[in-house]
């Protein structure tokens, strides 16, 4: 049970109207963190491994340690590779185990995008690995996005519409007013899109640059369709605080473990609330 693709558990999620954490993992640490926290909450849960975490750590460092924390446990548990442009690491994910992949072809003209999600689930599908795509531009808050200009890269319900009808995806993200990194202000989130586009499509959606939401935006983007939820800059803050709070309460110890552990703990606590807020504790 425990190691699974996001398929049924976002389905669950949609029709439960509660979200699933998707977590991007630094390491063995804080991949630790966030399945241990799933376990004890009895959660389903993603981890979520970008690209230059892959790159760094290798394709086979990280499947090992997906599959030896997912197998003791008894939730779900999937490895999602998030925001891939490149075709070539989606195939070498897929053949090396991950169980879900996201092609963001989201800056390419929509033709072009279809083309290149179509050719990422022509790899995945046939070997049951989850598929995301996204549409619309989730933008980085250092873009300085004016709100003005955001209806500009926002994903139109059209357009999303006709693109879900014509690939098969189990995963959607258009972009609806978040951003990665963090918030300098307020975000204006487009919650009428939310709806429209999970109704027209059918799809669970995915909820971008999650960290630093308020807790009233997460409840309502969940309540209109998003059924998972991704969490990045939250875990890169709380894996260098973790680290240096300790060190700092304790200048005089050079004591390595007792600092990874601090920084566990920090990356544990952070995971299990959010796990919370998103409505997916107990839910296994």
């Amino acid at each position: 049970m425990a190691i699974v693709n996001m398929r049924q558990m976002l389905q669950e999620a949609k029709a439960g109207r509660y979200a699933v954490g998707a977590f991007n993992i630094l390491d063995y640490n804080s991949m630790r963190a966030v399945v241990d926290a799933a376990a004890e909450l009895k959660a389903p849960v993603i981890i979520q491994t970008s690209v230059k975490t892959v790159v760094f750590w290798g394709y086979e460092p990280i499947i090992q340690w997906y599959r030896q924390l997912a197998d003791a446990v008894s939730v779900p548990v999937a490895i999602h590779l998030d925001h891939c442009k490149d075709l070539d690491v989606i195939r070498q994910c897929i053949a090396h185990g991950w169980t879900s992949v996201m092609i963001d072809a989201s800056s390419k003209p929509f033709e072009e995008n279809l083309t290149l999600t179509q050719q990422a689930a022509e790899m995945a599908t046939p070997k049951d690995i989850t598929v995301e795509a996204e549409m619309g531009a989730i933008v980085g808050v250092e873009d300085d996005i004016h709100v003005r200009e955001q209806d500009a890269h926002l994903a139109d319900p059209d357009e999303a519409q006709r693109f879900c009808e014509a690939v098969s995806l189990d995963c959607f993200a258009p972009a609806i007013g978040t951003a990665h990194g963090v918030y300098k202000g307020e975000p204006v989130i487009a919650f009428d899109r939310i709806e429209t586009i999970a109704r027209r499509t059918g799809l669970p959606l995915a909820l971008h640059g999650g960290t630093g939401l308020s807790d009233e935006v997460f409840r309502r983007c969940i309540a209109l369709g998003c059924a998972k939820v991704n969490i990045s800059t939250q875990l890169k803050y709380a894996h260098i605080d973790g680290f240096v709070d300790y060190h700092t309460g304790h200048s005089t110890q050079y004591d390595p473990l007792k600092v990874l552990a601090a920084q566990y703990e920090r990356l544990r606590e952070g995971i299990a609330r959010d796990i919370q807020l998103f409505g997916s504790a107990g839910k296994v």
